[in-house]
C-alpha cells in the first residue's frame, strides 16, 4: 500500500478558502484585460550558517516562510461595474523548496483577500495584514530583513476580515482575525487589532501610527503549530515612517503581555538610496527585544541592487543573538508583470 500524506487541516482551510475567492470573483462576470496585473515571481536564497557552519536553503529560520528558493505568483484583480471599480481581488502564493519535506515543496499563501469599496470604507476578507503596528503599511514580502512581525511579534498576514479608511489627516483600520498568521485554525483563538494614523507619507514624508491588539492568539512559526492551546495577549505600539532626501527612516516600540509575560520590543530599520530611481540602497536594521526577565537581540545590514526592472539582488548579514548565530544570506529575485 503507498502511504499518502495529507496536507494539514490548517492548509486545506486555506486553499479552500482561496477557491472560494476566485469562484466569487468569476460570479461578478467578465472584465477587461487591463483590469488584471499577473505577476510571476522566482527567487533563489542560499544562506551561510555559522552556528551550522555550513549553507541553508532559506534565509533566517528553515520553519518560517520566509524567504527560500520558491516559484510563485501574484494576481490583482480589479472588480467592475458599468461606471466605476468596486473592490479588488487579490491572491499572492509560491512553492517553495524545503529541504525537511519529503516532497521537497511547501505551498506558501500569502495575500488572498477580496476587498470591497462600502462607501463608509474599504472591506475586506481573507488573508490580509490584521491592524497592527508597522507591518500594517510596510510589505516586506520580497524582502531579506525581517520586521518585527517576522520576529514573533505581531503576524505579517493573518485570516479575518477588516475595514480601512483614508482620510485628509492620516488613516484608520480595524480588524477581526484569527490570531493563527500563516496557517488557518480554530481553537478559540481569536485577535481583534485596531490603527489610527497620522500624516502621509507619500506627500508629506512622514507619518505616525498607534496601534492596539488583544485576543487569544496561538504560537505558530511559518505554518507550523508550536503550542496546541492559545495564549492571552495585549499590546500596544507605536510607530514612526520618515523619508528624507535619499534617506528612509522606519521604527517601531511595542509593549505588551504576552503568554503571562510581560514584553518590550524596539526596532528601528535605516536605510540610504542612491543612484537613478533607487535602484542602490543600504539598510541597517537593529531589534531588541525584553520578554520576561530576558533581553534578545538582533542586527542586520542588506545591500539591495536593482539590476533591471525584473531583478533585484540583495546580500544579508543576519546575528541573531539568541541563537548565536551569524548569517551571510543572498538573494536573487525575479517579479515581472506577464
Amino acid at each position: 500500500m503507498c502511504n499518502v500524506r495529507r496536507a494539514p487541516a490548517g492548509r486545506r482551510r486555506g486553499r479552500r478558502f482561496l477557491f472560494v475567492l476566485l469562484a466569487a470573483a468569476a460570479l461578478t462576470g467578465e472584465l477587461p484585460a487591463q483590469s488584471t496585473l499577473f505577476f510571476l515571481e522566482v527567487q533563489g536564497v542560499v544562506a551561510y550558517s555559522s552556528a551550522a557552519r555550513g549553507l541553508q536553503p532559506f534565509s533566517l529560520i528553515a520553519d518560517e516562510v520566509m524567504q527560500k528558493p520558491s516559484l510563485g505568483f501574484d494576481l490583482v484583480h480589479k472588480l467592475s461595474g458599468r461606471t466605476r471599480d468596486f473592490g479588488t481581488l487579490a491572491v499572492q502564493a509560491r512553492l517553495a523548496y524545503d529541504e525537511r519535506r519529503s516532497g521537497r515543496v511547501e505551498f506558501q499563501l500569502y495575500n488572498a483577500y477580496l476587498k470591497m469599496k462600502a462607501g463608509f470604507a474599504d472591506i475586506w476578507v481573507g488573508h490580509s495584514r490584521p491592524a497592527w503596528g508597522l507591518s500594517t503599511i510596510l510589505d516586506n514580502h520580497g524582502l531579506l530583513l525581517p520586521t518585527l512581525a517576522m520576529l514573533g511579534f505581531g503576524f505579517d498576514r493573518d485570516w479575518g476580515f477588516g475595514l480601512n479608511k483614508d482620510y485628509e489627516w492620516g488613516g484608520a483600520a480595524l480588524a477581526l482575525t484569527t490570531g493563527s498568521g500563516m496557517p488557518l485554525h480554530f481553537k478559540g483563538n481569536y485577535l481583534v487589532s485596531g490603527r489610527v494614523s497620522r500624516g502621509d507619507l507619500l506627500k508629506e514624508n512622514v507619518t505616525f501610527g498607534l496601534s492596539a491588539a488583544f485576543g487569544r492568539v496561538l504560537e505558530v512559526m511559518g505554518y507550523q503549530l508550536m503550542e496546541d492551546e492559545p495564549v492571552g495577549l495585549a499590546s500596544l505600539a507605536f510607530d514612526f515612517s520618515y523619508f528624507w532626501r535619499n534617506m528612509e527612516s522606519r521604527a517601531e516600540v511595542m509593549v505588551g503581555r504576552k503568554a503571562g509575560q510581560n514584553f518590550l520590543a524596539l526596532f528601528w530599520r535605516q536605510g540610504l538610496v542612491a543612484l537613478a530611481e533607487g535602484r542602490f540602497r543600504l539598510d541597517l536594521q537593529p531589534v531588541l527585544v525584553k520578554s520576561g526577565p530576558d533581553w534578545k537581540s538582533w542586527l542586520g545590514a542588506c545591500v539591495s541592487y536593482q539590476a533591471s526592472p525584473d531583478i533585484a539582488l540583495r546580500t544579508m548579514v543576519w546575528r541573531d543573538g539568541e541563537r548565536n548565530d551569524t548569517r551571510l544570506v543572498f538573494q536573487v529575485y525575479y517579479y515581472r508583470n506577464l
